[in-house]
């Protein structure tokens, strides 16, 4: 199944409250022809227009191929936030990396949320604002002693101070929900209305330079010193390839697809909530929670709730409005009444350690993918790397390509049941409390 197609109409974003208030680009011409760059990238999301703008400020040419819009895929649909840290927590690197590599890759991430807050002034992007605050709420008391502990842990030994946390009541105040055991709240990561940024790193790419091409889907690349990349009505002939596909890769590159999985997740957004908000968020912050599929959320501009969340085991979408509601009034259950405005869904990618996947699959073939729901800062941390990779100053790209990436079992034919079963039981865990 090709899942460019499989949920999307070509060349339409999906009708979100995102897309309902992105501030529009004109639109980019389909490739026709044969051109030629230094570097050719799939793929118009974070990754892929971050390397863009980067490489076209480096002076190099660039191709950019997109399949239907800039921002069309995980990029344009996911939650908006801007999060502290990688996917796995520093315990996990340290015990797999050691100490030294950790701290590292711990300032990388801090460099990634700073890149996005830099971009945003520095290109002055229409409709993006970064908001600061993403709360953790925690189901368990379990939970929030290992959360506690481990704010203290940043705070020790990599001198991270932005964490505040908070107990049953702190936690009741700040988000409105009486579910939860406890948390905190992390001061120094945000969110941001993500279609809007990834738009607004279009300008900034296409302004640079770099030759942006929606409509334009990748059929093939024959490999050798000078790749050439096939869409349907045009070439490029480069010397290097960027893939930047992430949840969309299909079948361009197999090795990548061994370890990079696609999965769908899901968001409704709410009518506006009026002067009902402020008893769903006290604070303009974005949350998500411990469950094993994650709840996320948070207030839009116009006071909605942007609510994520539901699980599904196949690759099309289901009943958003009922998968997603479900959990939201789990959470939430005085909004019973409220009407749901927008439901759409989207593809992003996950690894098995749900680390982010930075390959040289070639000596002039770059991947970088796999964010595992945690790509806004890491995936626009991704195109800069792979653009200083490109030239030959690669020691930010090297150390998360050096990241065990294991492959997932029984390949690609396999890894969607496995992961079906490993769902079910995380989810039955979470249902029993365990």
């Amino acid at each position: 199944m090709n899942l460019l197609y499989a949920n999307d109409r070509a060349g339409q974003y999906p009708p979100s409250w995102y897309a309902a208030t992105a501030v529009p680009v004109v639109p980019f011409p389909a490739l026709t022809g044969v051109v030629t760059a230094d570097v050719c990238i799939v793929g118009g999301g974070y990754t892929g227009l971050s390397a863009a703008l980067h490489l076209a400020e480096a002076g190099l040419s660039v191709v950019l191929l997109e399949a239907h819009r800039m921002g069309f895929g995980a990029s344009g649909r996911n939650g908006g936030q801007v999060g502290s840290g990688q996917r796995q927590d520093q315990v996990w690197i340290e015990k797999t990396v050691g100490k030294e590599d950790a701290h590292r890759l711990w300032d990388l991430a801090e460099d990634a949320k700073a890149l996005v807050r830099q971009l945003i002034a520095d290109h002055s992007m229409a409709g993006v604002t970064f908001q600061p605050g993403v709360a953790h709420a925690c189901w368990t008391d379990a939970e929030v002693r290992e959360t506690h502990a481990y704010a203290e842990k940043l705070h020790r030994d990599y001198g991270y101070a932005q964490l505040e946390a908070l107990d049953r009541a702190g936690i009741r105040r700040l988000i409105g929900s009486t579910v939860y055991k406890g948390g905190e709240v992390d001061r120094g990561a945000g969110h941001v209305h993500p279609l809007n940024f990834a738009l607004g790193l279009a300008r900034a790419a296409a302004t640079a330079g770099a030759r942006l091409h929606e409509g334009s889907e990748v059929i093939g690349i024959d490999h050798g010193p000078k790749p050439v990349v096939r869409t349907a009505k045009g070439s490029v002939t480069c010397d290097t390839v960027i893939l930047a596909a992430n949840g969309y890769l299909g079948g361009l590159e197999p090795k990548v697809a061994a370890k990079v999985m696609p999965i769908n997740n899901f968001i409704i957004a709410t009518e506006p909530l009026g002067d009902r908000a402020a008893a769903v968020l006290a604070e303009p912050v974005a949350v998500a929670d411990t469950k094993f599929v994650v709840n996320y959320w948070r207030l839009s501009e116009d006071n909605r709730l942007l609510f994520g969340g539901g699980e599904s085991y196949g690759y099309r979408f289901p009943d958003i409005v009922k998968t997603v509601s479900k959990p939201m009034l789990e959470v939430y259950p005085q909004l019973k009444d409220v009407r749901i405005d927008h439901a759409w869904g989207g593809t992003l990618a996950i690894t098995l350690n749900r680390m982010p996947c930075f390959t040289r699959i070639r000596p002039n073939v770059l991947s970088a993918s796999g964010y595992s729901g945690h790509g806004v800062a890491l995936a626009t941390l991704a195109g800069k790397l792979l653009a200083q990779a490109t030239a030959s100053q690669s020691a930010g790209f090297d150390l998360m390509a050096s990241l065990p990436q294991p492959r997932f079992p029984g390949g690609a034919a396999l890894r969607w049941p496995l992961l079906v079963l490993a769902m079910t039981w995380y989810s039955m865990r979470d249902r029993l409390g365990l």
